[in-house]
């Protein structure tokens, strides 16, 4: 009995390691049947995070994707791995302001090379001139702009 368990676990643990291979290499597809695959034999904030991700791409099912995603993340906060997948998600569902504080939230709680690709691809954007006023009032536009073109930002 006690064999077979470990035997399950084992099995678990290298359908989610693959899987998460799968996720990294950018073949959501394959990563998606063996994260399913895992999820049949046992659960775990990390398989549902990466499972999450690949359901939104591969099913386009944001949806259930941003709930399973936001309760690995409630399961553990301090793993960026799951905020690197809500913000992919949310990129996905079109969400970019989101998916960017979800990146940055991120790399408060872990060091993350994945997550500062994700931002360094999706550009950041200056800071308003006037930083009291909207980024869409006229004064820090236009200011913007000829600081802009002075080369001063």
């Amino acid at each position: 009995m006690q064999r077979e368990e470990n035997s399950m676990e084992d099995q678990f643990h290298k359908l989610l390691k693959d899987g998460i291979a799968a996720v990294r290499a950018g073949n959501t597809s394959q990563a998606l049947k063996l994260l399913e695959e895992a999820a049949e034999l046992d659960e775990s904030p990390e398989l549902v995070s990466h499972l999450a991700y690949c359901l939104a791409k591969e099913k386009q099912d944001v949806t259930s994707a941003l709930s399973l995603a936001r309760s690995a993340l409630r399961e553990e906060p301090w793993n960026s791995t799951h905020y690197l997948n809500l913000g992919r998600i949310y990129l996905l569902a079109g969400r970019r302001k989101d998916a960017i504080q979800i990146f940055r939230d991120g790399l408060l709680h872990e060091h993350n090379p994945r997550i500062k690709e994700e931002l360094a691809r999706l550009g950041s954007r200056k800071y308003p001139v006037i930083a009291s006023l909207p980024r869409e009032h006229p004064f820090n536009r236009m200011l913007g702009k000829i600081f802009a073109r002075l080369k001063l930002r």
